[in-house]
């Protein structure tokens, strides 16, 4: 009888293990911290993004097993947002900071600078690491075709 209750309990301790390898396994890609990756960053950076500027940015936002939640891409329409004024989550107010007009960045924002622990309902689960690619479009109406006509008209 004791030996049965052993195997019972080592079965128990070893279902109980993997269902911890398979959560920590599945929160291995969440990050603590915010990530900036710069993907593209075009030669000449005549106009970048400040706390202030009015802002146009092209994303898409996926979570760390791959599933989009949410892109101006499908759209075909850049969202539009004043930056550092809190009109977007924290992570994109930090991570999008001094980029490019025609830059690309990704964006890996750990829950605390995204949507916390409740999450965006329904397509966003409470404590997600949320992974953004970015497009810088325009900042305060010019893209980099104006900022390059501005700056010749100067010559």
């Amino acid at each position: 009888m004791g030996t049965k209750r052993q195997l019972i309990c080592l079965a128990a301790a070893v279902a109980a293990a993997a269902i911890l390898l398979t959560a920590s396994a599945k929160k291995s890609r969440d990050v603590t911290q915010l990530q900036i990756g710069v993907k593209y960053k075009p030669e000449s950076c005549t106009l970048q993004a400040h706390k202030g500027d009015k802002i146009k940015v092209h994303y898409r936002g996926t979570l760390t097993d791959g599933s989009v939640f949410d892109s101006s891409y499908d759209r075909g329409d850049p969202f539009e947002f004043t930056l550092g004024n809190g009109q977007v989550i924290k992570g994109w107010d930090q991570g999008l900071l001094g980029m490019c007009v025609g830059e690309k960045r990704k964006l890996k924002i750990p829950a605390k600078m995204g949507y916390g622990e409740r999450g965006s309902p329904p397509k966003i689960p409470g404590g997600a690491t949320l992974i953004f690619d970015t497009e810088l479009i325009a900042v305060n109406g010019k893209t980099s075709g104006d900022a390059k006509a501005e700056s010749n008209s100067e010559l």
